[in-house]
């Protein structure tokens, strides 16, 4: 069984897909993007972009009742791999030790300069 995840605190999707899903004890949270729902805008800088990516995760998680705590697995998307220092400083701030799994690749993005998606696990 699957159950949809939708909150208006994250973008709306753009195509057919969900904001998130749960199955089972896994919540599945699609590429988030830089776009802050509120204003409509997407911050200028890395460090920018991706901090509003991981609220935009965050967000989600808690609608799903998870936290950024539950996050095992990211899979991040780089427009520039010469960010990678600069997002990590980001990163840093959202998630603690045990930090989740990770893997990282430069990417195509078309205007924006990261995306993520997870996989939480929840209790």
């Amino acid at each position: 069984m699957k159950k949809e995840i939708r909150t208006s605190r994250s973008p709306d999707p753009i195509g057919p897909y969900s904001q998130g899903l749960i199955v089972g004890k896994r919540i599945y949270v699609s590429g988030q993007g830089p776009l802050n729902p509120e204003t409509g805008k997407t911050p200028e800088t890395i460090e920018e972009q991706t901090r509003q990516v991981l609220t935009n995760i965050r967000n989600i998680l808690e609608a799903g009742g998870a936290n950024m705590d539950n996050v095992v697995k990211t899979t991040v998307h780089l427009a520039d791999l010469k960010d990678f220092q600069a997002f990590n400083s980001v990163y840093k701030e959202f998630f603690s030790p045990p930090f989740p799994v990770r893997t990282t690749v430069g990417s195509q993005l078309l205007g924006i300069l990261v995306e993520i998606d997870v996989i939480a696990e929840i209790q």
